[in-house]
């Protein structure tokens, strides 16, 4: 069912708030197993509130053992009229009242071999009087490595296929398909990463089945994300490869600023909070005019053999 058509089921006070305590719960769970990993940083928690708009909890870690910046934010958010971005392209909404929640993270790590890695998982609801309730679940995961490595991307899509196979065979390369899509830079003609999962505006099978779905790829992404860590956090590597994980991670940037449509809901809508929304963005960044790797080292193999459209799993 598209977001064109108002849900058949009406969701209860209940159940949003069963949906809270997951994402809370999951919150938590990443960043214990995230310090956990790291050994040396804690998560730094902002909790906060608006007098209007909804509240939030803001975790983030930095100048770790294994991580140089990240963020596993928790927000709730609410508002009269929903933006232009989601709007303009949903005449539906139109005059709804809203709320919207998730846990959003991105992990940028320190040593180059070791791939940024982000999730999100969200559940949204729009109101009017006398009309169905319009609500989905959106989400998923995905990997932006700097070095490539075959094993890491394959055990990345075989967990997101193992969750996604508890429901339905065909959710895997429905939502492989729909991340490739999703997270590509138009203007650079490239992917952002090596894909993972990706589903927006999901509300298939009624409300139960689909926040039952939601929590187990919520579950697998430390599962997908863990052993890739601790397989490269103490590989060796030099200045010249920090200064291109500094290059590609400006692509994460371009992404984040021009497509993402977290971002940019959270820039439009007035509800969000500037500092969590952004928290996303790297420490350090380089921007090189007219960049080009050199032909047969290891950057260029990552355009050559990563940067494009693979079946991993």
């Amino acid at each position: 069912m598209s977001t064109s058509q108002a849900s058949a089921d009406k969701v209860t006070a209940d159940q949003i708030a069963a949906v809270r305590d997951y994402l809370l719960g999951l919150q938590q769970r990443i960043c214990d197993a995230l310090e956990a990993v790291d050994g040396k940083a804690r998560f730094h928690t902002d909790a906060w509130e608006r007098d209007k708009g909804g509240s939030g909890r803001t975790r983030v870690i930095s100048n770790g053992a294994v991580f140089e910046k990240g963020g596993v934010n928790f927000s709730h958010v609410f508002g009269e009229k929903l933006p232009p971005s989601a709007s303009a392209t949903r005449p539906e909404l139109a005059g709804r009242s809203f709320q919207a929640m998730g846990v959003s993270l991105v992990i940028h790590p320190n040593n180059p071999m070791v791939p940024t890695s982000h999730a999100n998982f969200r559940f949204f609801v729009a109101e009017k009087a006398g009309e169905a309730p319009v609500w989905w679940f959106g989400g998923g995961y995905d990997l932006t490595p700097y070095y490539g490595f075959d094993e890491d991307c394959q055990h990345w899509h075989q967990t997101a296929r193992q969750a996604c196979d508890q429901f339905d065979p065909s959710l895997y390369p429905r939502f492989k398909k729909e991340c490739d899509e999703y997270f590509f830079l138009k203007h650079r003609n490239e992917p952002r990463g090596v894909g993972g999962l990706f589903f927006d505006d999901f509300n298939e099978g009624g409300f139960e089945q689909c926040f039952a779905m939601v929590q187990a790829l919520g579950n697998s992404y430390i599962d997908a994300y863990l052993p890739i860590v601790k397989r490269r956090k103490d590989m060796p590597f030099t200045e010249a490869n920090k200064n291109f994980q500094c290059y590609r991670r400006g692509r994460y940037v371009e992404f984040n600023l021009v497509y993402d449509r977290g971002t940019l809901f959270g820039l439009q809508s007035g509800v969000g909070r500037i500092e969590s929304i952004l928290m996303s963005l790297p420490p350090v960044v380089h921007w090189e005019y007219d960049w080009h790797p050199e032909p047969g080292t290891e950057e260029a193999r990552l355009y050559s053999d990563y940067l494009r459209f693979r079946d991993w799993a």
